[in-house]
């Protein structure tokens, strides 16, 4: 009988997130792409980067230094992943700076370019010069580094010059120094009319006048990476807030776990850098052009040349959310299900809000993970809890890279006299959810929301996610049994409806799978996840492709699993899109299932099954149901955003074949837009008829049944 446990039939975590960020940088290579939008995908791949150094490679060095040998289901030590890591990387540096000096060269035929002090004319530099004096000498940071004044500590992603200096009067006397450059400085000083100068460019003329009586020798440019995790015990409740502020600054101070330097920083200047921080080797990155990819954001977010950016398009509200109708009435009518950021999340706000001002109301419960800044549900809530309505919200603290923002709105609805909830302990509460209570004929009536995505209106408009709304009792029953469970005592917290992880997801998710698997060749599975990872679900999963299962698999990030292997997963397909918008959606479909559509916030990780607060949903309205499995269909058959995965871990552009270009994002923004220009009196036979049309071309829906 075939080990499914062989490390052979999976591919390792860490290697499988790069194969995605690599295809983030294919992106920034697409010529077919406006120009400032592959400068924005190169900008992504910076940031993602930046953030799995600070995660995942700090992780595994911490592992392999306390001399901890623990492996996934691939059996690659944390010393094999280091390795296979830093070789990968710096392979694929010499690809991003190519890719980078091409698109800065051809962003030059339009107006914007990246120039040096030294190749701009006598005016500009004057220009710089007067920059210098007035917004960057008052906060820069000269450092001398000798025995009287020792190497400064660097904060995480702290960026600055490297100087080594002569004495002016005795020329035997050499030493070095650091510029720090603070954050709030931008990465380039804008001359108008699209020149941007790197920072570093002005300041390194004018090094003498911050070491006066020294001679500027040679400077290197450098950017620190530290381990940017924090690990926190949960104590006391009432200290919480106290330790996570406590680690927010502890992040500012951890090891330093990758360097990245100029191209004129020669062998001396990093060694007596590297003397002082200790970055392993390896982990030293040296580049040709200007540091920071995810600076690149200043440049990109010009309104002067929005035009080199993909056309925008303006989420609309769809029937029944388009009528004046109060949102609970609507809600008592039918269910709604939202597709992000095609229809607006606008509903979802409104819901709030609308809640909030409603005197009929008596309770609002909300989960919030990543609210983003100035967030008008936070307001609404706020106001909400002040005019005497009861507010619990659920504002999870270890929302990692919110948590300070977390912080602050956890304190402000405090204030307001809300109920807070600062987490579960031993849980993260990655749930997305919202209850509403109101008085409706001397009796409580109550509304639901549940979403694959977060409670932030800015990233609604940027990434793609599924809203279901509704006030059938069987649903928002079990939601209020689930906010029971946050803000009290339970050691079962099983739902009826719903189903919650850590006890419920994972064992539905694997027994909707072995029932597809009795179907055989009748058995048929779509699941659209961000990362799937979960070694049970990984093994169900190849069980079903060995009964003859058809199993397509959307999979943006991390995919362990390995399709196409004879035997073993050859029924299996996976695909990851990247385009437009943000695949963040956790969408499954079982053909014999009853149910056959659920959405979800938990991705198919250990982390999310296992070690979060989670909901899955089953969505058994039939409108709700058949528009996400029309989606998913259409998403199966993309041959424009779509890379699929080999069996050996890499990906290949998915081939057209003569068929005609399906682009997703760009079919639903049509559709959308066609929908909105519908009259009342036929939208809705025509948003069916319009759904349905969108697949005309997609040959292997044909085949569906």
């Amino acid at each position: 009988m075939l080990n499914l446990k062989n490390p052979n039939l999976y591919n390792n975590r860490e290697l499988s997130w790069l194969q995605f960020n690599t295809r983030v940088l294919k992106q920034a290579q697409d010529a077919s792409l406006p120009l400032l939008e592959r400068l924005k995908f190169l900008a992504i791949y910076g940031t993602n980067l930046d953030e799995f150094y600070m995660i995942r490679v700090a992780g595994l060095k911490k592992l392999f230094s306390a001399g901890i040998i623990v492996s996934g289901a691939d059996k690659l030590t944390p010393l094999q992943q280091l390795k296979e890591i830093r070789n990968y990387l710096h392979q694929e540096q010499q690809v991003v700076e190519h890719c980078r000096s091409e698109i800065l060269k051809l962003l030059e035929n339009q107006g914007i370019s990246v120039k040096s002090y030294d190749d701009v004319n006598q005016t500009q530099k004057n220009y710089l010069n007067k920059f210098f004096n007035e917004n960057i000498y008052p906060v820069i940071i000269p450092i001398a580094i000798d025995a009287t004044h020792p190497f400064p500590h660097l904060n995480n992603l702290s960026f600055g010059l490297i100087v080594k200096l002569q004495d002016s009067d005795d020329t035997s006397v050499e030493r070095f120094g650091i510029i720090r450059v603070p954050r709030v400085l931008e990465r380039f000083v804008e001359l108008g009319n699209g020149v941007y100068i790197p920072i570093e460019s002005v300041v390194a003329q004018r090094v003498e006048e911050l070491f006066p009586g020294y001679e500027l020798l040679k400077y290197a440019i450098f950017r620190v990476t530290r381990n940017a995790d924090i690990a926190i015990e949960e104590e006391e409740a009432d200290d919480f807030m106290e330790i996570l502020e406590e680690g927010l600054k502890l992040r500012r101070k951890g090891e330093m776990v990758r360097l990245e330097v100029g191209a004129n920083a020669d062998d001396e200047v990093i060694n007596f850098f590297n003397k002082h921080t200790n970055v392993f080797r390896d982990d030293i990155y040296k580049f040709h052009t200007f540091l920071n990819l995810s600076s690149l954001w200043q440049i990109v977010g010009n309104k002067d040349f929005a035009h080199l950016l993909a056309a925008p398009f303006k989420p609309k509200n769809l029937p029944p959310l388009d009528a004046t109708d109060n949102i609970f009435a609507t809600l008592e009518k039918q269910d709604v299900l939202l597709y992000h950021p095609y229809e607006s999340f606008e509903p979802v706000v409104k819901f709030i809000q609308t809640a909030s001002k409603d005197p009929d109301v008596v309770s609002i419960k909300m989960t919030l993970y990543r609210s983003g800044t100035n967030s008008p549900i936070v307001q609404a809530l706020m106001s909400a809890s002040e005019s005497g309505k009861q507010v619990t919200v659920m504002v999870e603290l270890k929302a990692r890279f919110d948590e300070e923002n977390n912080l602050i709105w956890a304190k402000a609805l405090e204030k307001s006299g809300a109920h807070v909830i600062y987490g579960i302990k031993g849980f993260k509460v990655h749930a997305k959810a919202a209850l509403v209570t109101r008085r409706k004929n001397g009796k409580l009536k109550q509304y639901a929301h549940l979403g694959t995505g977060n409670y932030n209106p800015a990233t609604a408009k940027i990434y793609t996610d599924m809203s279901y709304m509704t006030s059938k009792d069987e649903i928002t029953n079990d939601l209020t049994r689930f906010f029971h469970f946050l803000t009290g005592f339970s050691k079962k917290g099983k739902l009826n409806e719903l189903y919650m992880a850590p006890s419920q997801i994972k064992p539905k998710i694997l027994s909707l799978i072995h029932n597809e698997t009795r179907q055989g060749e009748n058995g048929r599975i779509i699941a659209k996840v961000n990362s799937l990872v979960d070694d049970d679900v990984i093994r169900a999963l190849y069980k079903a492709s060995q009964a003859g299962v058809k199993v397509d698999l959307i999979v943006r990030g991390i995919c362990c699993l390995k399709p196409g292997i004879k035997g073993v997963s050859e029924n299996i397909r996976v695909i990851s899109l990247l385009g437009k918008y943000l695949e963040h959606p956790r969408t499954f479909y079982f053909k014999n299932d009853a149910a056959q559509v659920y959405i979800s916030s938990a991705d198919w990780m250990p982390r999310n099954l296992v070690r979060r607060i989670e909901l899955l949903t089953a969505i058994k309205d039939n409108n709700a149901r058949d528009k996400i499995l029309q989606i998913l269909k259409l998403q199966t058959c993309d041959n424009m955003l779509s890379h699929e995965l080999q069996s050996d871990g890499s990906y290949i552009r998915v081939k057209k074949d003569g068929q005609k270009n399906i682009n997703n994002h760009k079919l639903m923004e049509d559709y959308v837009n066609r929908i909105t220009k519908a009259t009342k009196k036929e939208s809705a036979t025509y948003i069916a008829k319009q759904m349905s049309s969108i697949f005309t071309d997609c040959n292997e829906l044909s085949k569906e049944t």
